[in-house]
């Protein structure tokens, strides 16, 4: 029987890179899109050939923003796809879309190349936090965008939101929400912002006066507990830490990452997961671009790890208790041959006791309370 594997697709190109992004993202002009591509299609192409006891159940094209390329681009992206891989016919396709990059002809490109899910990077229905965050479009144009995306029949659309925002007030937050909701899409992301390090947001924000604009944790904790409750009024359940969807739209190439489905990353920088080892792409553009792929790709990945048993079972737990579903005890002994009570019983009895985790046979699974401090909790799953 052939194994499920998921595929991700890394464009570095932005039109400008946001103040809070530490993503692999650069500029690039039309003949730097077309060169990058074929590359990208010569690698795809090479590694078709090096999985063949293997099918696709997801793919994602993400950045960088996979958008600012054209419509022509992206569908021979995917025709080199489906030509190298065997692709499952439910398979799920995703693309990131910046709504300032998004036009109708691009649109009808993905419609055509079997892309069946858009992911727009929103942030914010402020103008005022768009502009901070460096964004390069206005709510207004994403609306445009959203529209010309119902327009070309997508049926399954992701808006990412960013809470925690300089200056950024519940109220604010909460008007964000019920803006997004009245346009019913199926699937929301919902993230706190995080200050990463050689950032713009990091120079300035982590100064003693720049941590002034920041929200507290206290108003953080706000807006995230008026998240999970306003979005399950409107029918949205939280299926993972920062996820929300209608029933049936939840991002299956998430919860394989989040189940451990194995996956392998087409692109600069990007990253794999698969046969018990990890790995990355390089990450100089210059360089990829030289690597002959005919030739050699040995020069291509870089940072090959083969996983121990031991950090495979701290990842599924780590990894599957995002999920609010949790763990489940059957399908670790069936995966390791182990109970995982007895494997992480200390953790596991600790965080009980403290109301953090709990058992539902079959899952063990993050409380509301475990959900707050996840990262707390899942700390302790890690082998000393």
């Amino acid at each position: 029987m052939k194994k499920k594997l998921e595929l991700y697709i890394h464009i570095p190109f932005c039109d400008k890179k946001c103040n809070y992004c530490d993503f692999l993202s650069m500029k690039g002009d039309e003949a730097a899109k077309k060169d990058y591509v074929n590359q990208l299609i010569e690698e795809i192409r090479i590694q078709g050939k090096n999985y063949p006891d293997y099918y696709v159940t997801t793919v994602y094209i993400g950045g960088g923003t996979p958008s600012v390329l054209n419509g022509i681009l992206t569908a021979n992206i995917m025709s080199a796809v489906y030509e190298s891989f065997v692709l499952e016919a439910s398979a799920e396709i995703s693309i990131e879309c910046n709504p300032g990059t998004l036009t109708p002809e691009k649109l009808g490109f993905y419609r055509q190349s079997g892309i069946n899910r858009i992911s727009m990077g929103l942030q914010s229905c402020s103008d005022k936090e768009l502009k901070l965050l460096g964004r390069i479009h206005t709510y207004d144009e994403f609306l445009t965008g959203y529209q010309r995306a119902r327009e070309a029949g997508f049926q399954n659309i992701n808006i990412d939101l960013m809470s925690a925002i300089p200056g950024q007030t519940l109220e604010s937050w909460k008007n964000t929400l019920k803006k997004i909701v009245m346009l019913r899409p199926e699937h929301i992301s919902a993230y706190s912002l995080i200050i990463e390090e050689g950032t713009p947001f990091y120079r300035y924000f982590n100064s003693p006066e720049g941590k002034k604009h920041l929200p507290g944790e206290e108003l953080d904790r706000q807006m995230y507990h008026f998240t999970k409750t306003y979005l399950a009024e409107h029918g949205y359940h939280r299926y993972e830490i920062s996820n929300y969807a209608r029933k049936g739209n939840e991002c299956r190439h998430n919860i394989g990452y989040w189940r451990g489905v194995e996956y392998l990353g087409l692109g600069l920088g990007s990253h794999s997961c698969v046969m018990n080892r990890r790995f990355h792409v390089e990450r100089s553009l210059e360089k990829y671009m030289q690597i002959d792929m005919q030739k050699d790709i040995t020069p291509l990945y870089q940072d090959l790890h083969e996983l121990s048993e031991r950090e495979m079972m701290e990842e599924f737990m780590f990894l599957g208790l995002r999920m609010t579903e949790g763990v489940s005890g059957g399908t670790f002994m069936d995966t390791f041959g182990y109970n995982m009570f007895q494997v992480f019983e200390r953790a596991i009895k600790r965080n009980t006791i403290l109301q953090l985790l709990e058992y539902e046979s079959p899952y063990l699974y993050l409380t509301e309370e475990g959900l707050d401090v996840s990262n707390r909790v899942m700390q302790d799953f890690l082998f000393s």
